[in-house]
């Protein structure tokens, strides 16, 4: 299949794929950035497409296995593991956040650290933190959702590059 055809049938398919998303995240903004992982995986591997295979079934189970792997992400990073011989830490709550002076410390270099970044990377990038979704975070800035995911991405590598020396640090003590 040639690529004009190729993008032609998945742009036809756009509003049963958004449909699809949204019973699966129940979520409006949910479903469009599913929706847009969905068409950029599915651009990305054009290449792999079968020529004679049923064309929106191979691109239903592309967003079927997006949203799969996304929820097994977020399982996996809220999951919490309570290391303590007597399991005490799993009900108690904590006052400040930090358990240690230096886990204060860490919190105000890295708070540094981010307000270095200029603005165009440093309001996307708290938004996010604060837990505001991308689409909110677009519409907020004035700019497309691809747009906000990018600059988030690069501002983790540049706070990850930023900091390369604590985590050095860290495994020294």
């Amino acid at each position: 299949m040639n690529t004009s055809l190729f993008k032609k049938q998945l742009l036809g398919l756009q509003t049963n794929l958004l449909n699809f998303a949204y019973t699966l995240t129940l979520n409006r903004d949910d479903a469009y950035d599913l929706l847009q992982d969905t068409t950029l995986k599915a651009l990305d591997n054009e290449d792999r497409y079968v020529d004679n295979t049923n064309f929106k079934g191979w691109v239903f189970t592309i967003m079927r296995n997006v949203f799969i792997n996304n929820y097994r992400r977020t399982q996996r990073s809220s999951t919490v593991v309570d290391t303590s011989d007597d399991l005490f830490r799993l009900n108690v709550p904590e006052e400040s956040g930090h358990s240690s002076p230096e886990q204060s410390y860490a919190v105000k270099e890295i708070m540094g650290a981010i307000n270095t970044f200029s603005s165009g990377y440093r309001v996307p990038f708290t938004m996010h933190l604060e837990g505001y979704r991308y689409a909110e975070i677009a519409k907020k800035m004035g700019l497309p959702v691809g747009t906000v995911k990018s600059r988030i991405y690069y501002a983790r590598q540049r706070l990850q590059a930023a900091l390369s020396d604590y985590a050095l640090r860290d495994d020294v003590d």
